[in-house]
């Protein structure tokens, strides 16, 4: 089967068919003698299996693991991997859910006082907002090995450096050669 055959039974590029294949998803192909690429019919097995699993949320390096143990596996240590896998799956997205209901409930609660602050007409102060979202994360503290500035917890945006109209920073000189 030629890759513009395989492309149109699956629905991908033939770029992304050639990404699988130099990645170690698909098995090479079989070269024909006009050096076009000729593929087995189990590569088109193999290519749902990876569009089901990426639909699943799987990430192609465990598919990547997950295909390349295959063949040193009996056929039951094989499914046994396979329903691992799906366990570990299946604990990551509850483990997403209960954080979406943490970050719902916290966003109702936010809203609901910035409403009733600015109905009194005053601004919610974001100190006194406390999520339980964010209960687990380490506050920030100072970072022994950095001087004083504040260690970010995974997930924090980068402290951002105003920049004036010349593109120099705040408090410092002026780049003496800008960028035109």
């Amino acid at each position: 089967m030629k890759i513009g055959e395989l492309a149109a039974a699956t629905g991908l590029a033939t770029s992304a068919i050639r990404f699988y294949e130099q990645s170690g998803l698909l098995p090479p192909a079989q070269r024909s003698a006009n050096g076009y690429r000729s593929y087995a019919p189990e590569a088109l097995e193999r290519l749902r299996f990876i569009q089901v699993a990426q639909a699943l949320g799987f990430s192609l390096d465990s598919l990547r693991a997950g295909l390349v143990d295959r063949g040193e596996l009996s056929p039951h240590e094989m499914h046994e991997g396979v329903l691992q896998r799906l366990d570990a799956r299946l604990g990551e997205i509850d483990h997403m859910l209960l954080t979406l209901k943490a970050q719902r409930k916290d966003l109702l609660t936010v809203r609901e006082r910035l409403q009733a602050t600015w109905a009194t007409g005053e601004c919610l102060d974001p100190a006194s907002v406390e999520l339980t979202s964010q209960r687990g994360l380490a506050p920030k503290v100072p970072d022994p090995d950095r001087g004083t500035e504040p260690r970010r917890d995974r997930g924090q945006a980068p402290a951002r450096t105003a920049v004036g109209r010349r593109g120099a920073r705040f408090g410092r000189e002026p780049d003496p050669f800008p960028p035109r």
